[in-house]
């Protein structure tokens, strides 16, 4: 198994694409919010999150299955469909584009992985153990959290 290289990446005003909007997508997209992206949703239904979220315009949600060519223009992909195939075939126009793409259903398909955050003002921290123990990469974050007195 490849380690992936710590990569911290300015997404201000920058599209960042996230397929899907369900429960994880939902987490992704409230982190990804803090970062000043230009989020783009591609989802039939969403959540109340992310439908709260679109009204008060801090996304665009486009309420459609995912098609050839909706990638195109991001920097970032996260695909989260609840469809294994679609996700895969997210990955596919990714890789031919170039985009990095994180495959939520299959790490072995992510160009990069979704760190646990902890923040405080201008300090980021992200946690990560390889995507094989979710549970001590979240315990790490909250110790961090803690440590740094909670997220600003």
């Amino acid at each position: 198994m490849s380690r992936y290289f710590p990569l911290f990446v300015n997404l201000e005003g920058k599209e960042v694409h996230v397929f899907g909007a369900g429960t994880v997508a939902a987490r992704r997209i409230l982190a990804l919010l803090e970062f000043g992206c230009r989020l783009k949703v591609t989802a039939p239904e969403a959540g109340e999150e992310v439908r709260r979220l679109a009204r008060e315009g801090r996304l665009a949600w486009e309420k459609a299955l995912y098609c050839p060519g909706m990638a195109a223009g991001a920097v970032l992909v996260l695909a989260a469909t609840d469809s294994q195939a679609v996700n895969r075939k997210i990955r596919e126009e990714c890789r031919e584009l170039g985009i990095p793409v994180n495959v939520s259903s299959d790490q072995s398909l992510c160009d990069f992985y979704f760190p646990g955050l902890a923040r405080k003002g201008d300090l980021v921290v992200g946690v990560t153990a390889g995507g094989a123990d979710h549970r001590l990469a979240r315990k790490v974050t909250e110790q961090i959290r803690e440590v740094l007195g909670g997220d600003d």
